[in-house]
């Protein structure tokens, strides 16, 4: 069933992409207006869950956002959240040359496990290290292209870029329905949210409310 008038669209996004390169930065400015100095911050331990409620081209919108940890030796408990992610945020570090050759091999991750319709954004953060830039942003743009995906720069530590990732995300989503609209396809449905694969499609109700939202930071 749709979701009516008063129910939100659950979105699930994944960000995936190297250690290091702020994903877990980019989701603190985005969910709670913070930025953590790098000397503060710590590596992400498996995943970490934040809920975020929108209003997207005059829908109410509960993004699901999972924040995956980059380490390889991660991996193997990371690669069961992308089931029903309708939206993936690739983060690379713009003064990490590195971090953006890593690429193609998160996108042929993403080639095993999510289907060719899910929005792919890239992102290329810590644009306020211009002074230390590695990858053009042309180079980058030209890649995205190539990789059927959305593009922007962005900085979690002065903002810039940061809701425009999401909202250009769930616009994007929207124009999808099939990712989102289950009269118009099932597959992205894990048992209404509840059982299955974590983080999957979630019908948010009276009763299962507490159970989705309790202990993230909202």
């Amino acid at each position: 069933m749709a979701p009516t008038p008063t129910q939100p669209i659950n979105v699930k996004l994944l960000l995936i992409g190297n250690s290091s390169v702020g994903k877990s930065s980019l989701l603190l400015r985005f969910s709670d207006e913070q930025w953590l100095p790098e000397d503060e911050s710590s590596a992400t331990i498996g995943v970490d869950f934040r809920v975020h409620k929108m209003d997207v081209k005059g829908k109410k919108v509960k993004l699901s956002i999972w924040d995956t940890a980059g380490q390889e030796r991660f991996r193997t408990i990371t690669s069961s959240y992308y089931r029903g992610a309708q939206g993936i945020i690739l983060v690379y570090d713009v003064a990490n040359r590195e971090s953006f050759e890593a690429l193609p091999r998160w996108y042929s991750e993403l080639e095993t496990y999510v289907s060719s319709s899910v929005v792919k954004i890239l992102v290329g953060n810590k644009v306020d290290k211009e002074f230390s830039r590695q990858v053009s942003r042309t180079e980058a743009e030209n890649f995205a292209t190539r990789m059927s995906s959305l593009f922007i720069e962005t900085s979690a530590k002065t903002s810039i870029g940061v809701r425009e990732t999401f909202q250009e995300m769930v616009e994007k989503i929207l124009d999808t329905p099939e990712l989102w609209d289950s009269t118009t396809n099932r597959t992205h449905n894990t048992s209404g949210g509840n059982g299955g694969m974590p983080g999957g499609v979630q019908v948010v109700g009276v009763n299962n409310q507490q159970t989705q939202e309790g202990g993230c930071a909202c």
